[in-house]
């Protein structure tokens, strides 16, 4: 009787503990990035009270079976369910789900914790924090090219004081259409800007004109005539901007220069490779754009495929500038790689950093810690750390934050049975004690 008493013990506390979880899952049904347990059970010891037999020959019996008494159950795993939840928009920057395998990795400056939470905001000193204070991991050092490397130790990402130097203008491409009904006395003027090492921005014009001729009429008289398909380009400060000390900067009727030139189907002949503007000075104290052994200047390129000479209204536009002025981080995006972009106050943008992202051989062998971290035990595995979307790692859902994936119809059936498990325990005591009574009462 007591062997049926301690057994119903053991299924009393093995149902307990199946319910703890079951109320924990349930409790965070609505736990950013919680992921669900269950418990599985397993017989705890095994008394065996008769051995087995094998059959023999001498005797014509057959083999016996062992007899064997269980003693109970206990707990033989709790185990976490790292499945993907569903994904709900937020609309915020630095709220972030991922989207497969893998973790965002924190720290607190000793060791790194591991989380599917991506409910992330920046604190007063420029760091991108978890809600729990500790400090999300990526990559902000550049190589000699200027790009994040992804590879070594991961730090903590500030976004705090961000600006970017200004940029000296070096190329400046055109795309547009060039009248080719332009009258001989027309031009076709544009303004656009430079920026010097400074950061000032220059205003310069490019003004076209009809390549023309002089020649003579039947009669002898001298005409002006336009030369087909060549246009002349002079290129000059524009506004009167005295800080730019050379007028012009460039001119087609120059000794060493040759028209603007299209063929008979309006597409562009010459310059294929461009202008080059080979000294700009200033007089505000910038270092002037100079070209040295074939480095440097301002080259003015064309496409050639996007700039014509049509019978149609004369358009001019810029389809691409290197130069930029000094600017401040005003904003951020994080794209599906982890690449945190910076928006700056000159219009431009930047990867910043990018985000780590951890993932491991064996989820389920990591520890739960509380605060929705996770910490790497022995039978984890090692993390492999790299950039989102690269090697079997999550991509990144910006603008989104993982739901836990508790399964609320799954639970409560199985806290239906899990119940009626305690229940049937409970009955196996308080049987086994009657049977014990009436034992105690044959003595009377």
């Amino acid at each position: 009787m007591l062997r049926s008493m301690f057994s119903g013990v053991s299924g009393l506390r093995s149902h307990q503990t199946k319910m703890d979880v079951i109320g924990n899952n349930i409790a965070n049904v609505n736990t950013v990035g919680f992921k669900a347990s269950r418990v599985t059970f397993q017989e705890v010891y095994n008394q065996t009270l008769k051995a087995a037999s094998a059959p023999t020959s001498a005797t014509g019996r057959g083999g016996t079976n062992a007899h064997s008494i269980g003693l109970g159950v206990s707990v033989a795993s709790i185990d976490v369910f790292h499945t993907q939840g569903g994904a709900q928009r937020t609309d915020k920057a630095t709220d972030l789900s991922l989207d497969g395998d893998g973790f965002f990795i924190l720290s607190d400056g000793t060791r790194n914790y591991y989380t599917r939470a991506g409910n992330f905001i920046e604190d007063p000193h420029g760091y991108l924090v978890a809600a729990n204070g500790l400090k999300v991991q990526g990559w902000t050092n550049r190589d000699s090219d200027g790009n994040i490397v992804t590879t070594g130790p991961t730090r903590e990402i500030n976004l705090a004081n961000l600006s970017m130097s200004p940029q000296v203008s070096s190329r400046i491409r055109f795309e547009g259409n060039l009248n080719s009904r332009l009258a001989d006395d027309g031009i076709v003027e544009y303004t656009t800007s430079i920026i010097d090492n400074l950061g000032e921005e220059h205003s310069i014009k490019l003004i076209f004109s009809r390549v023309t001729r002089e020649i003579l009429d039947p009669d002898g008289n001298p005409i002006i005539e336009i030369v087909p398909n060549q246009w002349n380009l002079v290129i000059e400060p524009a506004n009167n901007d005295s800080k730019i000390l050379t007028s012009p900067l460039y001119d087609t009727k120059d000794a060493d220069a040759r028209p603007i030139e299209f063929d008979g189907n309006g597409k562009l002949v010459y310059p294929l490779d461009g202008i080059t503007i080979p000294l700009i000075e200033f007089s505000n104290g910038s270092d002037p754009i100079m070209l040295v052994d074939d480095v440097g200047g301002l080259t003015i390129e064309f496409d050639p495929e996007k700039m014509t000479q049509n019978d149609s209204e004369s358009t001019f536009k810029i389809a691409e500038s290197d130069g930029y002025k000094y600017g401040t981080l005003t904003n951020i995006t994080i794209d599906s790689m982890g690449r945190i972009i910076g928006i700056y106050s000159n219009g431009m943008s930047r990867i910043d950093a990018i985000l780590a992202i951890s993932r491991f051989n064996n989820p389920a062998g990591l520890l739960k810690l509380g605060d929705n971290l996770f910490e790497i035990s022995a039978n984890s595995g090692d993390p492999i750390i790299g950039q989102a979307g690269i090697d079997g790692r999550a991509l990144i859902n910006p603008g989104a934050l993982e739901m836990s994936n508790v399964d609320l119809a799954g639970e409560f059936t199985d806290m239906i049975i899990t119940q009626r498990g305690f229940q049937a325990n409970s009955r196996i005591i308080t049987t086994s004690d009657e049977i014990l009574q009436e034992l105690v009462n044959l003595k009377r």
